[in-house]
């Protein structure tokens, strides 16, 4: 190794530059730290979150760093929530947000950009078989065609989405057709329709009630624990198509028990309470065909255009669904009620997109709250799925006291637990 004399001049000089910058950097910490963000920015490691709490933060930032704000999803493999950011000028936003805790990525497309590509996509190109969502892991639109979506149709869709830029989204094909997954079976019944119950909710006058897709509130009125029974039940309120696709079903019993829990097949798992997903959160879904499956939250705010008209403001997903799981519960290993099942493409064999409503939106619109007046949610904490603490699953039949799910036929039994997901 060469060593260089430095002449004691120079030396004297160059100590007393450290001490000037020394004294700078104590006396305009922040200054410093707003030009570059290099300061308290190498200060903060992202913190280590649960899936939920990383979408609190989430919602926080999204309001702090306004216009900065690109997105954000989990990173179940570090348990770290990943912001998107678009800095611009303002270096601090890169501050703030390692500051509240988040990993940080600089990326080029704005929210505002993002949303105003989907807004092109919806006058330009709603055709039946599509979706789109914006996916924040890799910055795009991303844009899903089912197999109907051929010919003139897929021209069409490949047009628009050229139109939008160069890395502005995406397009994927899938194998299977889009469609709701309301069919015949066991569960909840009315008529031919089969659907699943989503969650057990207090109404806003005080009565039991549920909550389940939209598509199945629409199709028939009054609702069933078994195929050719008596109705338990009947529907208050519907949306499908349109903003959302959750319906609002009371007990007509109003003495009816009904616990905030999801029947898992051989134990049940305590619901907490309504909660945002996450893009990259590890989720689970129960369903009265196919029991309990699991997947990855894929995208937010997802619009899909099925055959019977567009519904916007779901949660897309890689989880697996098929005819019958409508309405079914989306949720959290730790308890936290997520979606409700709509609709998608492919099967529980060889996969596919499903599509699910978010609890929080609909729960909001309907005027209801999680749970039985929130008796259960106290006894929820720290119960996770496979957890000790779960009880049997035994409350099924006349639907008092039946929970989430709790109408679930045999493909219910088979999904007892994480190691039986499909």
């Amino acid at each position: 190794m060469s060593h260089k004399r430095i002449p004691k001049r120079k030396a004297a000089m160059a100590v007393g530059g450290v001490v000037a910058l020394g004294a700078a950097a104590i006396l305009l910490p922040h200054a410093n730290a707003s030009q570059d963000g290099a300061s308290d920015g190498a200060a903060a490691a992202p913190k280590t979150l649960k899936a939920g709490d990383a979408s609190d933060l989430a919602s926080q930032l999204a309001g702090l760093l306004g216009d900065a704000f690109a997105g954000s999803y989990y990173d179940g493999d570090n348990k770290q929530l990943v912001v998107n950011v678009v800095p611009g000028d303002n270096n601090n936003v890169i501050v703030q947000a390692k500051k509240a805790g988040a990993a940080v990525r600089e990326v080029d497309n704005s929210m505002t950009e993002l949303e105003a590509g989907a807004r092109t996509l919806k006058s330009e190109a709603t055709i039946p078989g599509t979706s789109w969502a914006v996916d924040p892991r890799t910055n795009k639109i991303l844009v899903t065609a089912d197999s109907t979506v051929t010919g003139d149709k897929w021209n069409r869709l490949e047009s628009t989405v050229e139109s939008l830029g160069s890395g502005m989204a995406t397009i994927k094909k899938s194998a299977g057709t889009f469609r709701t997954f309301a069919s015949g079976g066991d569960a909840i019944f009315s008529g031919g329709a089969r659907c699943s119950l989503g969650f057990n909710v207090t109404a806003g006058d005080g009565s039991p009630a549920f909550l389940t897709a939209g598509h199945c509130g629409v199709a028939a009125e009054q609702w069933s624990d078994a195929q050719g029974g008596q109705p338990i039940a009947t529907v208050d309120q519907a949306v499908f198509p349109g903003e959302g696709d959750f319906a609002l079903v009371r007990y007509d019993d109003p003495a009816t028990v009904a616990p905030s829990e999801v029947n898992l097949g051989d134990q049940t798992l305590p619901i907490s309470r309504a909660a945002e997903a996450t893009v990259g959160q590890e989720v689970f879904r129960m369903g009265s065909t196919t029991g309990l499956a699991d997947g990855q939250v894929l995208g937010l705010n997802a619009t899909v255009n099925y055959p019977e008209g567009t519904v916007t403001g779901l949660i897309q997903t890689n989880v697996c669904a098929e005819p019958g799981d409508s309405g079914g519960s989306m949720f959290t290993r730790d308890g936290l009620a997520v979606g409700l099942t709509s609709g998608g493409s492919g099967d529980c064999t060889s996969g596919g997109e499903t599509f699910f409503q978010p609890v929080t939106t609909a729960l909001a619109a309907v005027g209801a709250t999680l749970g039985a007046a929130g008796a259960a949610g106290e006894e929820a904490d720290g119960q996770e799925i496979g957890g000790e603490e779960a009880g049997a699953g035994d409350q099924t039949g006349d639907g008092a006291g039946a929970g989430a799910g709790d109408a679930a036929g045999q493909g219910a039994q088979d999904g007892s637990g994480l190691g039986e997901t499909h």
